[in-house]
């Protein structure tokens, strides 16, 4: 039971770009805020993982297919964003037309609009970013290098992403990547305060963490990660992200 959670901003990080060292910036400003705890969660947003893992691209480097042109020329859509999201997708889910929206699944295998693909917060006319390739292997890579840095190997990390829904309005973070923690808590079996069984109860707290976690971090501040302080959270087993991706089979949206 946790009675108290803190999400503390991570403050003065640089413009991130190819090559830095972002291990060495976040373990900085974790020393500024006090340093790590046991147990402190640290959550990371995508697009400073994106810039430094070389995953912007210039639209202009993009030559657009036959199938881009026809898709961008139906929903007034740049042909080069079209043809990079189509690069970054396993699969077109739906296309509206008209506000100029593709759903895909992306080659990693979220369903998002326009795979993730992004140009907010990303500086020069016509960059944008891609979703990292592999968001767990950059979590655990977050998780060695920091832990090598502090000492404090008794923390995990969560990489997050802006994503719509598909029962509701509006937008909050996901989790896209993670390491060294559980991504479920599983009521099931479990006898609830009145006396009943829990039946079908599997809580995604690595998603809730994220939701969370874009109160501090927002859009326009310039606090691209946080540290997610109190929370009790099961260590094991760390799943692979795509274990909260639902199978084709149950999604009733497919």
């Amino acid at each position: 039971m946790n009675s108290r959670i803190e999400i503390i901003g991570l403050i003065g990080m640089p413009e991130f770009q190819l090559g830095d060292d972002l291990a060495f910036n976040l373990h900085a400003a974790i020393l500024n805020m006090g340093g790590l705890v046991k147990n402190d969660i640290l959550v990371v947003t995508q697009k400073i993982i994106s810039k430094v893992e070389g995953r912007t691209v210039n639209l202009n480097d993009i030559t657009p297919d036959l199938l881009s042109e026809e898709i961008a020329s139906k929903t007034s859509k740049d042909a080069r964003l079209v043809q990079l999201i189509l690069n970054e997708s396993r699969e077109i889910i739906r296309v509206d037309y008209e506000r100029g929206i593709l759903i895909t699944e992306t080659n990693q295998g979220f369903i998002c609009a326009n795979a993730g693909i992004d140009s907010s917060n990303v500086p020069g006319d016509d960059n944008v970013t891609l979703l990292p390739i592999d968001s767990d292997k950059s979590a655990n890579k977050l998780l060695s290098d920091i832990s090598d840095l502090s000492g404090e190997s008794d923390f995990a990390v969560i990489i997050t992403d802006t994503f719509g829904r598909a029962w509701r309005e509006g937008h909050v973070n996901f989790a896209i990547g993670s390491a060294g923690i559980a991504l479920f808590i599983d009521y099931k079996d479990s006898i609830d305060t009145v006396g009943k069984q829990l039946k079908v109860t599997n809580i995604a707290v690595a998603d809730e963490i994220a939701a969370a976690s874009e109160l501090v971090t927002g859009k326009l501040d310039n606090i691209p990660a946080v540290i997610v302080r109190g929370y009790n959270y099961d260590k094991s087993p760390s799943q692979r992200i795509d274990y909260l991706l639902r199978s084709p089979d149950n999604d009733l949206f497919r």
